[in-house]
């Protein structure tokens, strides 16, 4: 069975990652952008990620620039936003694509374990969240305007 640590990922620094390397975690994944509407929403996850990083949560943020062009800095740029205004301290990941022929091969795997709203695959805008289990599986996708509070009981059940 295909899991999320079949995949390698770049940080904002271009290093590869290799998402095995978040086996036995709870790992939420986010497309964010900084120019957004729900850009707050920074705030929630970074509270949630503080809370429960020791027990074994991670949060990996993928920026992407493909709703109404909200991320349009380099990873270099985004990173310093994150931690000027928003004090982040979980993962900032490469600015990615995460619809159409050029989404990331890893967001087109994350959409096809969990379809969006009506059954539709496609994200449909910044901050949709996918929540994966300890062995590796999506087990929840949460549209835009669910903030970090609304998954805290998830995340603590998978915990």
């Amino acid at each position: 069975m295909e899991t999320i640590y079949n995949f390698s990922v770049k940080d904002a620094e271009l290093k590869d990652i290799p998402l095995s390397d978040y086996m036995n975690k709870i790992v939420l994944i986010v497309n964010v952008a900084s120019y957004c509407g729900l850009t707050y929403q920074y705030s929630g996850l970074e509270k949630i990620y503080k809370k429960y990083k020791d027990n074994g949560f991670e949060i990996l943020g993928f920026p992407c620039n493909q709703f109404a062009f909200q991320e349009p800095g380099t990873n270099i740029d985004i990173k310093n936003f994150c931690d000027t205004n928003y004090g982040i301290s979980f993962k900032i990941m490469n600015k990615i694509n995460v619809n159409g022929a050029k989404a990331d091969p890893f967001f087109k795997f994350l959409k096809k374990q969990k379809s969006g709203i009506a059954g539709t695959s496609q994200i449909k805008w910044n901050f949709t969240k996918f929540l994966v289990n300890r062995n590796g599986q999506v087990i929840e996708r949460f549209g835009p305007q669910v903030e970090a509070r609304e998954i805290e009981k998830s995340i603590k059940e998978n915990l």
